[in-house]
């Protein structure tokens, strides 16, 4: 199994992305590469716990844009709504749909990883 059939068990549309970068398996391998220190240095969830809502939000809005980019389609939904709810000034709501969102990214970070 390589990294793209294992990401698409993960729910990454990776037919969507190779459109996007021009069937350049490359080029979109070393984007991917680069997921795990974007969703490390833009954390969401630490920002929610200290109250610093548009921090949050814009960090939210950058992965959502990442994973847009990417093709990651669980990570796009979950940052889309995030942000939709911190706009509609639900901050509790935005956390809970990051927490059932985090088990799902560790996995696929883990698989991005696994193949550096």
């Amino acid at each position: 199994m390589d990294i793209f059939s294992e990401l698409r068990d993960f729910g990454v549309n990776i037919e969507e992305a190779m459109d996007r970068f021009m069937h350049n398996d490359e080029l979109y391998k070393q984007m991917l590469l680069k997921l795990p220190s974007n969703i490390e240095s833009q954390p969401v969830m630490s920002f929610i716990e200290k109250g610093n809502f548009e921090q949050a939000k814009a960090n939210a809005h950058a992965l959502k844009g990442v994973t847009g980019n990417l093709s990651i389609t669980p990570l796009y939904k979950a940052y889309s709504k995030a942000v939709d709810l911190f706009k509609a000034n639900k901050p509790n709501d935005a956390k809970q749909v990051i927490r059932e969102m985090l088990p799902i990214q560790d996995d696929i970070i883990a698989c991005i990883n696994k193949y550096r």
